[in-house]
């Protein structure tokens, strides 16, 4: 049984402190992390007198969650501003700082960017999915969110609370089923609007490519938002992208909006890796006969006639919608749905692509 960000919170909710509240009511966890059964933490506290008083509390949430199931290891850390610290500045969106060159990430082998013509054909699913299965072919993976209107990897990966950033510069990712996490979806309240203009955008994103402490990775995926507007551009132009692939439901509306984000990628001379049908058909799971509700076959005629790769054909399913709905992506257990996504995972491993 694999343990869960969400799992350790609530686990921790049990720390109580002298003043009624709990670890996380107050805001103190930092950088919950999970890492094949190896969970750490962060206790962050505003002072280092409070920092003395508070390490039988650390003491005792290591040996607490130790004794979840799955848990091999725990490594909790305490750290504290002192009384001439700078506090750390978390602040994301502004205009974007001047580059001498594009960026990537020190560490980071590849940058592969998820994208869509239009909304609605399971991008974000597919993105964090994938992540998941090329972790779960042995590679580091990252999974940035760059989808900054709707930010939805927090909720689709299980992964909660706010990243630390010990020295006021550098960001700390998260980290749920083998996977290192970023999204503004943890910055922000999830009930809140983000309403930025482009520039602020811009910003956003080279700051959660350049400032986040991505570690080694084999491949950072890039969630993009639908569409072909600043983000798309921005990491375009602006990072060492290796290439895209693009999902689209075979309906020639989707197929329509797809196109254009397949110009988009071929106008800013980046490479695209393949393409993805989603939605492709559904099975009953009463009768077991088969429906192709958006049609069949249009990402494969559109995948030969560009002489791309069609990458993989995914169903319509249920349990992947719920899957993600509670914070674990349908690839992390076993199944038909799991199987696919492995498939196409080792497909752009077998190809040199991941």
């Amino acid at each position: 049984m694999s343990i869960t960000v969400e799992q350790i919170r609530l686990e921790l909710e049990q720390i109580v402190l002298p003043d009624g509240g709990n670890l996380v009511s107050h805001d103190l966890l930092r950088a919950v992390r999970v890492d094949n059964g190896h969970v750490s933490f962060v206790i962050e506290v505003p002072s280092a007198e409070m920092a003395q008083k508070m390490e039988p509390m650390r003491k005792a949430a290591e040996a607490l969650v130790s004794e979840l199931e799955g848990v091999t290891r725990v490594s909790a850390a305490l750290t504290a501003h002192g009384p001439t610290a700078k506090a750390p500045s978390l602040k994301i969106g502004g205009h974007p700082k001047p580059q001498a060159e594009p960026i990537k990430p020190a560490g980071v082998q590849r940058i592969l960017a998820v994208g869509s013509g239009k909304g609605g054909v399971g991008k974000s699913t597919v993105s964090s999915n994938l992540a998941v299965a090329l972790a779960k072919q042995g590679r580091k993976v990252g999974l940035l969110d760059a989808d900054i209107y709707g930010p939805s990897q927090p909720r689709m990966m299980g992964a909660t609370g706010r990243p630390a950033s010990p020295d006021g510069k550098i960001i700390e990712p998260l980290h749920a089923h083998g996977v290192t996490l970023m999204s503004i979806g943890f910055m922000v309240d999830e009930k809140k609007a983000v309403v930025w203009r482009g520039p602020m955008l811009m910003g956003a994103l080279q700051q959660m490519l350049g400032q986040v402490n991505w570690g080694e990775l084999d491949v950072l995926i890039v969630d993009l938002p639908p569409g072909t507007g600043d983000i798309q551009l921005t990491l375009c132009t602006k990072s060492k992208l290796s290439g895209a692939i693009v999902v689209s439901t075979p309906q020639d509306v989707a197929l329509l909006d797809a196109r254009k984000a397949l110009d988009m990628f071929e106008t800013l001379k980046t490479p695209v890796l393949g393409l993805i049908e989603n939605m492709s058909f559904f099975t009953c799971p009463d009768c077991g006969t088969t429906h192709q509700i958006f049609g069949h076959g249009g990402v494969a005629e559109e995948a030969h006639r560009l002489n791309v790769p069609l990458l993989g054909t995914l169903p319509i399913d249920l349990q992947t919608r719920l899957s993600g709905d509670q914070g674990v992506p349908i690839a992390v257990g076993n199944g038909p749905m799991a199987e696919a996504y492995e498939r196409i995972a080792k497909g752009l491993i077998d190809g040199g692509m991941a």
